[in-house]
């Protein structure tokens, strides 16, 4: 089946470009709940996060210690590459789970990251996309949904890849400015990602 991969910076309005993706019909693979999720389901993950920074890991009831971890990771680069090399392969088993139930009468699906260049797996996906916006509209939003502050906000997203920085690796592009109409945008990116698609299918045939 045909993979798209869609990103976009924090505050970007990613989560609202898949939602009308959804209304088209498209199913979302939202990778970061996913991420959630495997860490206390996916066994071979689980066994990796112990042996990585020990049983304390977990809690006996089998729910995550997010404080022992974070106490690890925070500020320690080496600690969370050695998460993120733990957890990513278990969100590729999870997404390949995941599509093997979708119906092949489905054109394509989408797998929504935020870091899905950062974590290379752009490379699973046939063609990406990114989701923009200007640095006030994306703080503006930040602020009113989590109650932070511009310092907090920078801190966030010097942690991630720039937007230029991810356009260079992009191949679509939705501007969530405000402005422009995402609906729109929505609708002539998906006219262009059936004919991709069905292209994809015939060459598979």
């Amino acid at each position: 089946m045909y993979k798209v991969g869609i990103t976009g910076g924090i505050g970007s309005g990613k989560s609202t470009v898949c939602k009308v993706f959804e209304l088209l019909g498209i199913p979302v693979f939202y990778a970061d709940s996913a991420a959630k999720e495997i860490m206390t389901q996916d066994t071979l993950l689980i066994d990796g996060v112990k042996a990585a920074f020990g049983n304390e890991s977990y809690f006996e009831d089998g729910k995550l210690n997010n404080k022992h971890i974070a106490g690890i990771v925070f500020n320690n680069e080496k600690a969370l590459a050695q998460l993120n090399a733990l957890v990513h392969p278990a969100v590729f088993r999870a997404f390949d789970a995941w599509e093997a139930t979708i119906p092949s009468s489905v054109p394509y699906t989408l797998k929504e990251a935020a870091i899905l260049f950062e974590s290379g797996s752009y490379k699973l996906c046939d063609t990406t996309i990114l989701v923009t916006a200007p640095y006030e509209i994306k703080l503006k939003r930040l602020i009113q949904r989590d109650g932070v502050t511009e310092e907090q906000v920078q801190a966030r997203m010097d942690k991630q890849l720039s937007d230029e920085e991810k356009a260079k690796m992009a191949d679509h592009f939705i501007v969530n400015d405000e402005q422009q109409s995402v609906i729109e945008q929505v609708l002539a990116l998906h006219r262009q990602l059936l004919g991709a698609a069905e292209a994809f299918k015939n060459t598979m045939a």
